[in-house]
């Protein structure tokens, strides 16, 4: 699921209050505070939004066709055991165009 990002710029993060962007926040939203076009600052959940099997099927569109049959706990347990490792892996370098003095 696509996580909803908000960009906003440094004035209006600081004309905006901490209350306001913390409760963005906990509905799921990802803010991105920038300078021009460059990011400053993320502000993102401390653990990922956790959703229950009713909020799931909530969110389903209503022509859907998808079915939990009773293996459904099984299947997805089965499905996170065999993926234990990192999906993803993360790597990255940083620029500096100078000269390191010893």
């Amino acid at each position: 699921m696509a996580k909803h990002v908000i960009r906003i710029s440094e004035a209006e993060a600081a004309a905006t209050s901490v209350a306001t962007l913390l409760a963005r926040v906990r509905a799921g939203a990802e803010i991105v505070i920038e300078n021009g076009t460059r990011p400053v600052a993320v502000l993102h959940a401390s653990e990922p939004v956790r959703r229950t099997i009713t909020e799931c099927i909530a969110l389903l569109p209503e022509d859907s066709t998808a079915t939990i049959d009773p293996d459904f706990s099984k299947d997805v347990a089965a499905a996170i055991e065999s993926h234990r490792a990192p999906l993803h892996k993360f790597s990255f370098a940083i620029p500096y165009a100078g000269t390191i003095m010893a």
